[in-house]
């Protein structure tokens, strides 16, 4: 029996499809990279976007036709909204929530294998030898009006900073070049449990597993995605202390207008906003900072998106995730008419999009005729291709059946473009 997983969404869920791996590894399915030639589908599906949900109704195109054949078992699961699981009933055999994958032995009658109730707990069978995603928390209390995560994932719930830690600890001996904590507001770890270290704490705790030796062993370590209103000083302090906690952050604005933030339940204000964002340029070298943004909210005139452009200009973002807004069926967000166009929409994230190009180029032509180390993920048509410690996709030539993949070189900048770097070894 084959099986097949298809991951829709953040990391959060490409690591949790991770857990389901494990189980049905351990089940004795056979892993296929093609869904036309799997006995078993698992859907681990993304309601905070409707285009998310569009592809798993496009699939079903062909799946319908080997489900009513008996060819074929579809189950789905995870981020998903209670209006699209009352729509995919009548098309998946099963619909299991992510905290209770631990019945899917049950489903498939095979009961003789047992794994525990908390889904977390369960070993992840890693997708990659060398990068790995490790959550550190699930679900979110912050109920921003135009997100679904509170919804499909309940409230936050802090995993055992001991579990994470040995997590860490397992990854590193097995040489991973690649550590992300993750979790839906990730640096409000802690903060549910009295007895919890707090994220500046934990972050601490693992880069000290981490600091010493070859630097080009030691594994980079990252964290998404933190909420601007919990990114304390002490938090800055650990990344600017260790080096090997990347100099690289994703920090969402969502919007440049106040009245905006407000709507979207974001408490905080452009100034706030602002301010810690220059304090993280001024305490951390070199640090590359991306941001999340949402165009078209209900009600957002154009004075306001101006604002955002506004800020766009002013901040001079490395990166930048430009969203058209969507309506989430559940969230508050979704009794506000949503009165600005589609044609709108796409009107105003091209503008974004055509400022973020320019101070991307900016800031990646400041690193032509440097020595960067990257992380080389994969060869692809005639050259290599990897990453910085700033997330910038790097490219480079060099023979195929060299073996870099997961490896740490040191690479000569080239040429810049917007969103990546050419160079050679």
């Amino acid at each position: 029996m084959k099986y097949w997983i298809w991951p829709l969404g953040c990391q959060m869920n490409k690591s949790d499809a991770e857990r389901i791996e494990k189980i049905l590894k351990s089940l004795g399915y056979k892993k296929t990279d093609d869904d036309k030639l799997a006995d078993l589908i698992v859907v681990v599906a993304c309601s905070v976007r409707q285009s998310a949900i569009d592809r798993v109704y496009g699939k079903f195109r062909w799946w319908a036709k080997r489900q009513k054949k008996g060819e074929l078992i579809a189950i789905l699961t995870g981020c998903v909204l209670d209006h699209d699981i009352q729509k995919f009933k009548p098309k998946f055999d099963l619909i299991i929530d992510l905290q209770e994958i631990n019945k899917i032995p049950k489903f498939l009658e095979q009961t003789d294998i047992k794994f525990p109730k908390n889904y977390l707990k369960i070993d992840p069978d890693y997708i990659s030898k060398y990068q790995a995603y490790v959550p550190i928390s699930t679900g979110c209390n912050n109920y921003c009006t135009y997100c679904a995560v509170p919804y499909t994932r309940g409230r936050e719930k802090s995993r055992p900073s001991k579990d994470i830690i040995a997590e860490v600890k397992n990854l590193i001996k097995k040489g991973y070049k690649e550590i992300t904590l993750l979790g839906e507001n990730v640096n409000s770890y802690g903060l549910d449990k009295k007895t919890e270290i707090d994220f500046p704490t934990l972050l601490e705790k693992i880069a000290k597993l981490t600091e010493s030796g070859n630097p080009y062993s030691r594994p980079w370590i990252r964290f998404t995605s933190p909420h601007p209103k919990d990114f304390s000083d002490e938090l800055i302090e650990v990344i600017a202390k260790y080096p090997n906690v990347c100099n690289q952050i994703n920090l969402p604005v969502q919007s440049g207008s106040n009245a905006v933030l407000k709507k979207m339940n974001r408490p905080y204000t452009v100034a706030q906003y602002k301010n810690l964002y220059k304090k993280i340029r001024q305490e951390i070298p070199d640090v590359s900072i991306s941001t999340d943004v949402i165009v078209g909210f209900p009600g957002e005139t154009k004075k306001q998106f101006e604002d955002t452009a506004k800020l766009f200009k002013e901040l001079k973002f490395n990166m930048a995730f430009t969203a058209q807004f969507s309506v989430r069926p559940g969230t508050a967000a979704s009794q506000l008419k949503d009165n600005v166009s589609q044609l709108e929409k796409k009107r105003r994230e091209k503008q974004l999009t055509s400022i973020l190009m320019k101070t991307a180029l900016d800031h990646n032509k400041k690193l032509v005729g440097t020595i960067q180390k990257i992380l080389v993920e994969k060869y692809s048509k005639d050259h290599w291709l990897g990453r910085t410690e700033g997330m910038v996709t790097v490219r480079f030539k060099a023979p195929k059946n060299r073996r870099l993949a997961g490896r740490f070189i040191d690479i000569k900048i080239t040429k810049a473009e917007s969103f990546s770097l050419a160079g050679r070894i």
